[in-house]
């Protein structure tokens, strides 16, 4: 089978929402054949139809007649094309992706200045080297609406959720060690999330929190905002960040003591909430924990194009209002 294509000004035929509606086409012949009622007279006498038939002539009435008749049945067959709607379809319309409404928490207390991270082979401070694994990060999240907060002494939204990552990302990169205090709240920095993604959909709501330290700030105590977390449906996954507190001395690593990350209440904060907790000693690590995250909190691939139904059937009529106007002005310019 051959597929025709129409032309472009024929494109509203492609398709009828009611094409029963063109059964109606021989109607107007049904009528024309049922039998005149035996001795039915005429619904109207014109006394002076005889003589106006004569002042117009044989030849002049019959072709009036003829192009009239053809003009309302052109008429009546707009009218049917109209009544069965022709579509055309338009052009193929993508759906947005549906992605997670998340917030992120950054620690920027006074211990995220220590250099001891590695990035292009060079040392950075750990905050510099947060913000190049999360501006990566972003970039592979579009369709998801995230909001930026960072929190030392204090908690401070730097963007609300928004679908906007330019000024999520534009945000993260001015901020800086300290701006927030030197101490880390990191039960205030919780809750100001949950506070954020309240109104957000249910089953989308997540926070990824990134401290390097231990809570020793602000008014609630980070296994009270968890539960706070959980209770509003809030999935928080925690990134203990930092060195564990060793030292290279004569190129060997030395132990300096216990582990500076309270990575016991982080691991607790994500099983409460029903996250997940990851430690990275390095810049590598942090990468893989953001790429393990990009597959727990996936984003939704868009939906398939659809095509738009575009309503055509104001042109078929607009052309039967044409001809039926014209089958009528027709006899008496004939006159």
């Amino acid at each position: 089978m051959i597929a025709v294509s129409l032309p472009a000004w024929l494109s509203w035929l492609d398709g009828l929402a009611w094409p029963w509606a063109l059964l109606a086409l021989p109607l107007p012949l049904l009528m024309y054949a049922l039998p005149a009622r035996a001795g039915a007279a005429p619904a109207l006498r014109v006394p002076y139809a005889a003589d106006a038939l004569a002042s117009l002539g044989t030849a002049g009435v019959g072709a009036s007649m003829r192009v009239g008749q053809l003009l309302l049945w052109l008429a009546w067959a707009s009218l049917c094309v109209a009544l069965a709607r022709p579509q055309q379809l338009g052009e193929p319309i993508t759906p947005p992706q549906q992605g997670r409404q998340m917030m992120l928490a950054v620690d920027v207390s006074g211990s995220m200045r220590e250099d001891d991270m590695m990035l292009g082979n060079q040392v950075v401070q750990r905050l510099s080297a947060a913000k190049a694994v999360l501006a990566d990060f972003l970039d592979r999240r579009a369709g998801d609406r995230v909001g930026l907060l960072i929190f030392g002494e204090r908690a401070y939204t730097l963007t609300p959720i928004t679908a906007d990552l330019t000024t999520v990302r534009n945000q993260l990169t001015d901020s800086e060690v300290g701006l927030a205090g030197t101490d880390t709240a990191i039960g205030d920095a919780i809750a100001l999330a949950v506070k954020r993604l309240r109104e957000q959909p249910e089953g989308q709501r997540v926070l990824i929190l990134l401290t390097d330290g231990v809570s020793n700030a602000g008014v609630l105590q980070p296994l009270r905002a968890a539960e706070l977390a959980k209770a509003e449906g809030v999935r928080v996954y925690t990134v203990a960040f930092g060195g564990d507190g060793s030292y290279r001395m004569f190129g060997m690593q030395i132990a300096a003591g216990d582990d500076p990350v309270d990575e016991a209440t982080l691991r607790r904060i994500a099983d409460l909430t029903g996250g997940r907790a990851f430690r990275a000693r390095d810049t590598a690590e942090l990468a893989g924990i953001y790429a393990e995250l990009e597959r727990l909190e996936p984003v939704a691939a868009a939906g398939a194009a659809v095509r738009p139904r575009i309503e055509r059937y104001g042109w078929p009529l607009a052309l039967a209002m044409l001809l039926g106007g014209l089958a009528w002005l027709l006899p008496r310019r004939w006159a």
